[in-house]
């Protein structure tokens, strides 16, 4: 005997994620200026997101656009189309060690639609946050705040507080393939729990990525730069954000 497939069976299978291994590239923003792609391999896919490793850690709440041959079952549009291109919302950042012993990222992304909101024009380096699912099978969105507010949670947790203390650190700038290119011992001019700014001679560009690491904190926290300045003493700083983790202040104060 023949049962009715439910619209919920349906959805189910549409949710579930499938082993997948199809190219696909990734594309992203540091700011206006500055842009990257990179081409990889998915590892799961639904309806509703996918999930593939990147050689460079994405910060969770960033856009990002993708391009992939999607099985049309799992589409939303475009369904006769070779390629089905989709943004999503970076959900998950996990560094992971591949076969090579070099560092990579577990990225997971919720599919947000066919375009990005009108602020990511503005501001590409802007987070968001999940609200709900939309009925045509896409993640409704919201702009995260500047300043969230933070009076419930524990001190130690509030990311907006900047400590203007000298942490001594180790800067790597980073390659493409995760290598380094170039290091310095030095100080921070300030820090806080989500990036800071640094002392350097280093040559690191906007967008680049630099691996900090603290022997004094004991952790290793993947950056990118956001800008970089010569201070009023003529020595020049960079202003980098943390990434894969916040910075361990516990106990500065």
């Amino acid at each position: 005997m023949f049962s009715n497939t439910s619209v919920s069976d349906k959805e189910s299978r549409r949710i579930q994620r499938i082993g997948l291994a199809l190219p696909i590239r990734i594309e992203g923003k540091v700011n206006k200026e500055v842009a990257w792609s990179e081409i990889t391999r998915l590892q799961d896919v639904s309806a509703f997101g996918a999930g593939f490793n990147l050689n460079r850690p994405v910060k969770r709440g960033r856009l990002v656009a993708m391009t992939m041959p999607m099985p049309r079952q799992l589409r939303c549009y475009d369904y006769m189309e070779p390629q089905y291109r989709i943004w999503g919302l970076v959900r998950r950042c996990i560094a992971i060690k591949n076969s090579i012993d070099a560092e990579q990222y577990a990225i997971g992304v919720a599919f947000i639609g066919k375009h990005p909101p009108l602020s990511y024009s503005d501001n590409p380096a802007k987070l968001y946050e999940i609200k709900q699912l939309e009925e045509q099978g896409f993640w409704q969105i919201f702009e995260a705040p500047e300043k969230p507010d933070e009076r419930e949670l524990p001190k130690e947790l509030r990311r907006h507080s900047r400590y203007q203390i000298p942490v001594n650190v180790l800067l790597e700038i980073l390659d493409e393939e995760g290598n380094v290119v170039t290091a310095e011992m030095t100080v921070t001019e300030n820090i806080s729990f989500g990036g800071a700014s640094v002392f350097t001679s280093l040559n690191a560009d906007v967008g680049s990525f630099i691996r900090l690491t603290s022997e004094q904190y004991n952790t290793t926290i993947i950056s990118v730069v956001r800008g970089k300045r010569l201070g009023p003493d003529s020595i020049p700083r960079i202003h980098i954000e943390f990434i894969d983790h916040f910075f361990p202040l516990e106990g500065i104060e």
